[in-house]
């Protein structure tokens, strides 16, 4: 005798008027059952794009238990829009006897229409699913060229208040009075030829002043300069951006000289580099700009042509450049030549914003030496070591990639074996869930490999030996490779030397 009981399951995305209630939906589940006792399993507030929903994956645990017997949806779409969530739901029904019925769509997997059914509803169930989600892309788009705020972190020096735009009910900034002459301040000071972003930095350090409860890093600031949230656009403005090549939504007679602008990327674009407005899209928005177009072009344009100002840029000056950090507050550690004609490494967030006391009195020259005497003594221990242990250490991180990969390779061949007698449905199935398991093996196969490149091979070591050997004569670049390959970071002061190895 089968013991095993019935489940009703029910989902409500949200709360609406055309939304069938989960009170409804278990009342066409209890006709189904004609009457006949179930247990109710629901999630409210859960949409069906995935299965991580709370009683939902309780319905899982009773299956897989063996407490299931059938289970009954008012809908199809109630359960999930996924073809591969889908497919392995099914998997699991099957493997434990459960059978499917919806009650509204009269099919039930206990027959090979019903099946058939099945899988056909579920690949249109995923079509509606797709479409909303061009549907909510598109409304995005229209909405953010019509003027309106689409959300992200406030702009600092504003807030948002309640606000009434084409009868929708929206949001637009507002001046923080708190805040919002600090931006003045910034904009004022930048737009003098003398004043640089470290200027700034240290002048609201003294001040106290803090961006988003954060530091004064100067691509923060970099940013803000930018950001046409805060200027008062007028004719000038639209012609700059018209100049760079951006999608300027609205007429040039709107540019008033009042409202501030939002800055969106294009539609199709991938990420741009700071300066590279083409095909961006400038709109007016409702709040009013706080700095005058004069101003801003000025910072705009200065910030543009700030070659002093390159974070990314190669250092030359020392082999240490990228790897070495200031002992006291993590920051990097850069090499400067002071007045005297020696380099020194000075804290990066010290000669930013003075936020940290600096690591010292610290010489390159004194630093380098003590980071090349210690990586000659590690590759002494090294030596040592593998001598000892000519097998090497197993890497767990590299076994438990492997163990997953074998699995993922097992689960495709189990799939390819099952195409030989499947209908073209399951075949679809089959493929569509191999091509996300194949992508999911050359995930696993690149962060093999991205594991293999950390490992110091013999042939590697042979040749940092013979560099670590013939040091004065080693260019920078090969002292730079030899330090990476031996080196996580170094946490210096003028106190001590931290080296966080790789081996």
């Amino acid at each position: 005798m089968d013991n095993r009981i019935d489940a009703a399951y029910a989902r409500q995305s949200v709360d609406k008027k055309d939304s069938i209630s989960i009170e409804s939906q278990l009342e066409f589940c209890g006709h189904e059952l004609k009457g006949g006792s179930y247990k109710a399993y629901t999630d409210k507030g859960f949409s069906g794009k995935n299965t991580d929903r709370p009683d939902f994956q309780n319905l899982l645990r009773d299956i897989r238990a063996g407490l299931i017997r059938r289970v009954v949806v008012y809908k199809l779409d109630r359960i999930s829009r996924s073809i591969i969530d889908f497919a392995n739901m099914m998997e699991l029904f099957q493997k434990h006897g459960v059978e499917f019925v919806s009650s509204t769509e009269k099919f039930d997997t206990s027959t090979p229409m019903g099946r058939a059914m099945l899988n056909i509803c579920i690949v249109f169930a995923q079509l509606e699913r797709e479409t909303i989600q061009k549907r909510v892309t598109d409304a995005y788009y229209s909405r953010n060229r019509k003027g309106f705020r689409m959300g992200g972190k406030i702009p600092y020096g504003f807030r948002t208040e309640p606000f009434v735009m084409l009868d929708v009910k929206t949001k637009k900034l507002a001046p923080n009075l708190d805040d919002i002459e600090n931006v003045r301040m910034l904009f004022d000071l930048y737009s003098r030829p003398e004043v640089s972003l470290g200027d700034v930095a240290r002048r609201f350090a003294e001040m106290g002043v803090q961006i988003n409860d954060g530091g004064l890093q100067r691509m923060t600031l970099s940013k803000m300069l930018r950001n046409p949230v805060y200027v008062r656009a007028d004719m000038d403005v639209h012609e700059f951006f018209k100049s760079q090549g951006a999608d300027i939504i609205n007429d040039a007679a709107d540019f008033m000289g009042v409202n501030g602008c939002y800055l969106y990327k294009g539609r199709d674009q991938e990420r741009k580099e700071l300066d590279d407005l083409a095909g961006q899209t400038l709109v007016l928005a409702p709040h009013e700009g706080v700095v005058s177009s004069d101003v801003w072009l000025k910072c705009r344009r200065k910030a543009m042509n700030n070659s002093g100002f390159q974070p990314a840029r190669k250092a030359t000056n020392t082999w240490l450049a990228g790897k070495a950090k200031c002992g006291r507050c993590g920051y990097a550690l850069m090499s400067a030549t002071a007045t005297n004609g020696t380099d020194y490494m000075r804290c990066k967030k010290r000669t930013e914003d003075k936020g940290c006391d600096g690591a010292g009195t610290l010489k390159t020259a004194e630093l380098e030496r003590a980071v090349y005497e210690a990586m000659a003594e590690k590759l002494r221990e090294f030596h040592t070591l593998t001598k000892q242990d000519k097998g090497g250490a197993v890497n767990p991180k590299v076994t438990a990639l492997k163990v997953e990969l074998a699995r993922v390779e097992n689960e495709i061949e189990k799939l390819l074996d099952t195409l030989t007698d499947a209908n073209d449905i399951l075949i679809s199935y089959a493929n569509t869930k191999i091509v996300d398991l194949d992508a999911h093996k050359q995930g696993l196969a690149k962060r093999l490999a991205d594991l293999a490149a950390d490992d110091v091979s013999p042939d590697q070591m042979l040749r940092i030996s013979e560099f670590l050997e013939d040091w004065e004569n080693t260019g920078i670049d090969d002292r730079r490779a030899v330090a990476d390959a031996l080196i996580n970071r170094i946490n210096a002061t003028s106190e001590s030397v931290d080296i966080v190895w790789k081996i």
